[in-house]
């Protein structure tokens, strides 16, 4: 780009290839870096860092969404081998590739079924404190590579603790000295958008790889792809439950994170969203990994806000990144091969840093809503591990909704003024009931878990009233029935009947009022169902004869 030429006018393809370049070199130490936190050889990441940014570049909607592996997946991944392979690392590699391998195949499945919005399983409150949480831990983890001293095993974070303290009198001067250096390097980089951090700590790591070495600081290693074109090894027969279990559980993750990203740099650039397309490609993305070894692979925000950042303009600056990533590996091999494993440590910390803001609560506590599962996730994997903290966050805010969906919670209604607004009485005290009507709104949608229950708080509210002739009830929160709320309805139309009080059922759903209509009951024909609303009701309701049986008492 010229001097005098701004990113705006810069041609597509330029920028592209500034992006592609850029990302390569920042994602490559990153991709090393989270092999380690999965326990696998440094390899695995390099792999999937470049399958992912093919994978997508090639077959892919986003125009900025950089595919490879993550911090949050590869930690999954590492509770996951270790439950299933123990300790030994070639059974673990070989575990790890089966579960990438299901993994991509649950992908392939799901974007089959067309199951797009399967994100939505996890609420957001509980993907942020899940990454809270998560990233707590990955960094505690890290701080034994940045230390000097041995690694952490585990991740129940009381016991990572305990044994955090007990390897402190190992500490390292040179390893602590040169996290110390890389880490200070990598915030102020932040400060200074034009330095890039992370290639200089490299650059400096690699530079200071002898000295360190010859005082006991550990490198990266020999990195080799010889053993990657394994085939992947397939579950033991009582391994095969949990193997899908974990498949599923890094799907549900790695596609929350994905969406995440896509989703919201989309409509930032009014770009279209192709979720079930996403799915497929990341299937593909995550079988070809697992077949070569690698990680498993998402969108993650960090690089494809970068990608943004830098500039790119199409899904070829993943392309570019990938041929990048190639080249790099076939000529700069033996350099990468000799940073500093406090260096990664480094990079890994301050990667993960981003989740770890307080400001992530502040929203959540401003609006008083979902503190208690946001707080529930963070703990759940402080205390229960990586996994098991995911699972049980999920569950945890299921069982929330139904909770909040069982509470029957129904409101009475009345007219504000002269108009035609119909508000629930308890929230609006200058609202007044219509004589000789009462009007009941459900305030949740009516299903099996709850319906019954509202049904029996109806049959309450009209009991306790005097001089009710029609009942009309507003179910504009309900867009369809199930045969529990049917049921209920019905029976609840009965017992009004037998007490000579009339019916009338409001702002019906397309699909309820069909339900309804299907139901065929006597006492709620045709016209008792098409009111669009509540005024409508009234209206109709007050203009028919009155056809009770007499007073209520």
């Amino acid at each position: 780009m010229s001097p005098t030429e701004s990113p705006a006018t810069a041609p597509a393809w330029h920028m592209d290839l500034i992006a592609g370049l850029s990302i390569a070199g920042l994602l490559i130490p990153e991709a090393v870096a989270y092999s380690g936190i999965a326990g696998l050889p440094p390899q695995a990441g390099v792999i999937a860092l470049f399958v992912g940014l093919a994978s997508y570049g090639v077959l892919g909607r986003s125009r900025f969404a950089i595919v490879s592996a993550t911090s949050s997946s590869a930690a999954v991944l590492a509770a996951g081998t270790i439950a299933l392979a123990g300790n030994d690392p070639g059974a673990r590699a070989a575990m790890a590739a089966t579960l990438v391998l299901l993994g991509g195949a649950c992908f392939l499945i799901a974007g089959a079924a067309r199951l797009g919005g399967l994100s939505q399983l996890i609420a957001r409150p509980v993907l942020r404190g899940y990454t809270f949480g998560l990233a707590f831990v990955i960094a505690l983890k890290q701080l034994p590579h940045l230390l000097g001293v041995a690694g952490l095993h585990g991740d129940f974070v009381p016991k990572l603790l305990v044994e955090l303290l007990k390897l402190a009198p190992q500490v390292q001067p040179a390893a602590l000295l040169c996290g110390a250096l890389a880490l200070a390097l990598l915030f102020a980089g932040e400060r200074m958008r034009r330095v890039p951090g992370s290639l200089l700590v490299i650059a400096l790591g690699v530079g200071a790889s002898s000295w360190l070495k010859a005082r006991g600081v550990e490198l990266t290693g020999a990195i080799t792809f010889d053993a990657a074109l394994g085939w992947p090894s397939w579950p033991s027969a009582g391994q095969w439950l949990p193997s899908v279990e974990l498949a599923a559980a890094l799907l549900l993750i790695l596609y929350a994170e994905s969406y995440s990203a896509i989703r919201g740099f989309a409509l930032k650039h009014g770009d279209p969203v192709e979720p079930n397309r996403d799915l497929l490609v990341l299937g593909v993305a995550n079988v070809l990994s697992g077949l070569l070894h690698g990680m498993p692979v998402g969108a993650g925000y960090s690089g494809t806000s970068a990608n943004e950042a830098a500039g790119a303009r199409s899904r070829w600056s993943g392309v570019i990144a990938a041929i990048s990533v190639l080249v790099l590996v076939l000529l700069a091999l033996r350099w990468i091969e000799r940073i500093p494993q406090p260096v990664l440590a480094a990079i890994v910390i301050h990667a993960v840093s981003k989740s770890l803001r307080l400001s992530v609560f502040t929203p959540y506590l401003r609006w008083q809503r979902d503190r208690l599962l946001i707080f529930a996730a963070v703990l759940a994997v402080l205390s229960l591990g990586i996994l098991n903290g995911l699972l049980f966050a999920i569950a945890f805010s299921l069982v929330l909704l139904l909770r909040q969906l069982a509470a029957p919670r129904l409101s009475v209604l009345g007219r504000l003024g002269d108009g035609h607004d119909f508000v629930a009485i308890a929230g609006h005290p200058e609202a007044t009931p219509v004589p000789g009507m009462l009007i009941v709104r459900p305030e949740e949608p009516l299903f099996f878990v709850n319906a019954e229950a509202m049904m029996v708080q109806a049959r309450n509210r009209v009991e306790s009233c005097q001089g009710v002739h029609r009942v009309v009830l507003s179910l504009e929160e309900s867009p369809d029935l199930d045969g529990t709320a049917l049921e209920s309805i019905a029976d609840f139309a009965v017992w009004l009947e037998a007490r000579g009080v009339e019916l009338r059922v409001a702002r019906l759903k397309d699909a309820a009022c069909e339900a309804l209509s299907r139901m065929a009951l006597p006492q709620l024909p045709p016209q008792a169902l098409k009111d669009w609303s509540v005024d409508d009701a009234v209206t109709a309701a007050a203009s028919a004869p009155n056809t009770s049986k007499g007073s209520m008492q």
